[in-house]
């Protein structure tokens, strides 16, 4: 695991502007921890930032020893914004990561995705495996049609384009949440969250540019199935958005995987439950370094 701390040193803080480069992409990324920690790659799901990430479980995957990365997906946050119609699938989305790991200085990393990061951490320990320590795929599903089929509640809200007025917009993005969260949605931390990530960087065209790249992207359960890293799934018992049997299939696909289902969790990170994704990640971490 290659890492300079003079490179580290200047990315904790946001208003650094640190970015890496993929061909015309550029990804903008951030630290928190300890750089001599175990690096942990978190890949963000669908339209999210990385602002948007709960930051008191940064600070507690920090506390753990882990050296966390984050960064912007393409067309989200500060990252690059393709022009409409512009193409690319999962496996340009998980290079965006790679570079992310070149640019901070690290040769190999724990990572963990939740939602469409989910899949783009599976694309990445497939496409990539010399890059990963362990994965961690969080509420998410392996590509197939025919699991983790969102309720017609969720696929709705998740379909409707965000409105561009900035109130509103928060208050959309607050009423998805109440439909996909479990029962321990949080509106304060929702409507904080919607107001940063808008404050920051409004970009609604980008919604349809990452599911296309989802889309776009093929079934990864064959592919899943030839992973030899360690793999622990965590997955919500009433997530409606991608519903269990995307985790379970995920689960079911990775020779050796863990799977962990977590009760009172829907599509969200509830509070409830930061010790557990810390524990079972140290876990992890100690397996693979075992």
């Amino acid at each position: 695991m290659r890492r300079s701390p003079a490179q580290c040193a200047g990315l904790r803080r946001i208003e650094d502007l640190v970015f890496a480069t993929n061909g015309s992409y550029q990804i903008f990324c951030m630290t928190d921890g300890d750089p001599a920690g175990r690096p942990l790659l978190v890949i963000n799901g669908f339209t999210r930032q990385c602002v948007g990430f709960p930051q008191g479980l940064v600070d507690a995957f920090a506390a753990a020893g882990l050296f966390v990365v984050r960064f912007d997906n393409r067309e989200v946050g500060l990252s690059t914004k393709s022009a409409p119609g512009t193409r690319f699938d999962l496996g340009d989305m998980a290079r965006d990561g790679i570079a992310v790991l070149d640019t901070i200085g690290i040769d190999r990393a724990h990572v963990w995705g939740m939602s469409m990061g989910g899949m783009i951490a599976q694309t990445l320990a497939l496409d990539h495996p010399s890059r990963v320590l362990s994965l961690t795929s969080v509420m998410s599903s392996t590509g197939s049609t025919s699991v983790g089929r969102s309720t017609p509640d969720a696929l709705e809200v998740l379909m409707t384009p965000a409105p561009e007025d900035r109130d509103a917009c928060i208050e959309h993005r607050v009423a998805t949440a109440r439909v996909i969260d479990g029962p321990h949605f949080d509106e304060a931390f929702e409507r904080g969250r919607a107001a940063l990530e808008y404050d920051r960087s409004f970009h609604p065209s980008g919604a349809a540019l990452q599911m296309s790249a989802i889309q776009r992207s093929s079934d990864r359960t064959a592919q899943l199935a030839t992973l030899r890293l360690p793999t622990t799934v965590i997955h919500g018992r009433v997530d409606p958005l991608i519903t269990l049997s995307g985790g379970e299939a995920t689960a079911a696909a990775v020779p050796g995987s863990k799977l962990v289902v977590l009760d009172e969790m829907g599509h969200d990170l509830p509070e409830l439950y930061w010790p557990v994704f810390v524990d079972e990640l140290v876990a992890l971490a100690d397996r693979a370094s075992g």
